[in-house]
């Protein structure tokens, strides 16, 4: 079990919020419920103090985050197969296959990710996203298969979540979808929260969290078009949400399309097939890719025979 790990932040000049736990959560890799969890545990304090989620800071402030030490969840090893792509003391890189779930929480409290990484790792994952999420640095929805890093240290996961943050962690998507783009490529800038009526989606509101997509064109197929897609955000189903924004749903998304598929699909034809960062201690660049999955190989194969 690692000891507790500190973060030492200071608000710099003009911070682009001012609330404590909005402004850690943007931040760190911590969730702002995380956050505000640790808060009330006093694990955090401001220029030495406790503090509340919605305290004000100021430029100077000196924030320091004690992440208490990891736990194991009690039964949650599980030796299921994993595809490893990459592994070493620091970090993993996992090609996920769709249908895996990547961490417990309501319905799902077994046979997740999560499960198998605690079977593999043992207790060597971070700690810094709590209990359920060990070494989870960033997710993908239950059907979207492909790659994804896992951080076995806090200094990792630290490093990578920053990586995403100041966008030097490239993540790369292909995706089917329906219809086809008039441009060849574009910027979606839209913020995502959740859907005001279906809650269990999520949609493009006025007062959603900041979202962009990069797209493009890769194969138009007919009706259908073959794209790939890089985050420089990473909202809850972003990509699917923007898709349908766009008006080009993705093939096969239970729950942003009710359109048909030529082939059956478990879920929605969105693949993460292309991993890019720096090595959290030697600096190395890193790429990884990961093939189609075979149902979205099956999909591409009928539409170029049509």
């Amino acid at each position: 079990m690692s000891d507790p790990t500190p973060l030492n932040l200071e608000v710099p000049q003009d911070p682009p919020t001012t609330r404590l736990d909005a402004w850690l959560a943007e931040q760190t890799p911590l969730s702002r419920a995380r956050i505000q969890k640790l808060i009330s545990q006093g694990q955090i304090r401001v220029n030495g103090l406790g503090c509340k989620p919605r305290d004000s800071l100021r430029a100077g402030d000196r924030i320091e985050i004690v992440i208490p030490p990891n736990q194991i969840l009690e039964l949650g090893a599980q030796p299921l197969p994993l595809e490893i792509v990459y592994e070493d003391e620091e970090l993993l890189v996992i090609n996920k296959p769709q249908g895996l779930v990547v961490h417990p929480a309501p319905g799902h409290s077994d046979h997740t990710l999560v499960n198998a990484l605690l079977a593999h790792c043992r207790e060597s994952l971070s700690g810094i996203n709590g209990v359920e999420r060990p070494g989870i640095v960033h997710r993908l929805d239950k059907d979207t298969s492909g790659l994804l890093m896992v951080a076995k240290t806090d200094h990792a996961h630290h490093h990578l979540q920053q990586q995403i943050q100041n966008k030097t962690a490239r993540r790369d998507y292909l995706a089917i979808v329906y219809g086809a783009p008039s441009a060849p490529e574009g910027v979606v800038d839209a913020p995502v929260g959740r859907h005001p009526v279906h809650r269990q989606k999520m949609a493009v509101v006025e007062r959603g969290r900041a979202a962009r997509t990069h797209w493009r064109i890769v194969e138009r197929l007919g009706n259908f078009t073959l794209m790939e897609f890089s985050l420089e955000t990473g909202r809850t189903h972003q990509i699917r949400v923007h898709c349908l924004f766009m008006g080009h749903p993705i093939v096969g998304d239970p729950l942003y399309s009710s359109a048909k598929s030529p082939v059956r699909l478990d879920g929605q034809a969105l693949h993460a097939h292309r991993l890019s960062f720096d090595h959290p201690v030697s600096t190395k660049r890193l790429s990884f890719e990961a093939p189609l999955p075979p149902p979205m190989a099956k999909l591409l194969r009928v539409l170029h025979s049509k």
